[in-house]
């Protein structure tokens, strides 16, 4: 590997591991992986593939003609270099897609009438565990000669590394969001059940009662009913006393014992 090559593939480490522990992009990260190794290792096109959390392979990036196309013929046929990878966990080269026709003979006619004749699949790896594949098409046949494959698979582990991080990240930020989404519902179911309670004149559970039951009858969340019922939008159960003190300003209801402006005479 030459001076410049070197000096390319220590930035393109930089940039990875960078970004692995700056601001969240794992896409843009990707498409670097796959950009700068079509570049590094001279072949005309590059994909990755990640298991998604249906537990399926599903193209993460690409760059060149038709390495999509072959990517997504490997996965509907279930053969290929690239499905080998992971499967394993380790790399598979083949220097010549033709002599690996009664192999994998769809894919290797596929390669070949696209015009690739060397395929190399290289397993992204977190210790024990295959992540995916970062998987080069070559337009010439050859063997992956050493020093490109420690160079593959070092791109390939920082970009496991950098994927099963943002993961974590991403799995801890909605754990956090549910929780923060839970406990702001119980909050505001309280408020509304002590509401209704006090309204009510009735204790806090058969005040959430009411609350629970309207739900369910009208298949609603809780605190959809218990925000309707703070706004005045639902009316719950029947109250003890007025919802509001009288105006001062409208005359005195005789014929209502509880207006505290009638005065009784005897």
């Amino acid at each position: 590997m030459g001076v410049d090559r070197e000096r390319r593939l220590l930035d393109t480490i930089i940039e990875l591991v960078g970004g692995a522990t700056g601001p969240r992009d794992l896409a843009g990260r990707l498409q670097l992986l796959v950009d700068e190794s079509a570049a590094l290792f001279d072949v005309q096109a590059a994909g990755l593939m990640l298991f998604g959390s249906d537990d399926r392979l599903h193209i993460a990036a690409s760059v060149g003609h038709h390495s999509g196309l072959l990517e997504l013929l490997q996965l509907e046929v279930g053969d290929g270099p690239c499905l080998e990878a992971t499967r394993t966990g380790t790399v598979v080269s083949i220097p010549d897609v033709l002599d690996a026709e009664s192999r994998w003979p769809h894919f290797s006619r596929a390669a070949a009438d696209a015009g690739y004749r060397a395929v190399h699949s290289i397993p992204l790896r977190l210790r024990a565990t295959v992540i995916g594949s970062l998987n080069l098409f070559g337009e010439s046949t050859g063997a992956f000669n050493e020093d490109d494959l420690v160079a593959a698979r070092a791109l390939a582990d920082i970009a496991a590394i950098s994927v099963v991080q943002q993961r974590t990240i991403d799995d801890a930020v909605t754990t956090q969001a549910q929780l923060q989404a839970a406990l702001e519902s119980r909050t505001v179911i309280e408020q509304a059940k002590g509401w209704l309670a006090n309204r009510n004149g009735v204790d806090p559970a058969t005040a959430f009662s009411l609350l629970r039951d309207h739900a369910r009858r009208n298949r609603l969340p809780a605190t959809e009913v218990a925000l309707a019922v703070l706004a005045g939008r639902t009316v719950l159960g029947q109250p003890t006393e007025p919802t509001e003190p009288p105006d001062p300003t409208d005359p005195p209801d005789p014929t209502d014992p509880k207006d505290p402006r009638t005065r009784r005479r005897g």
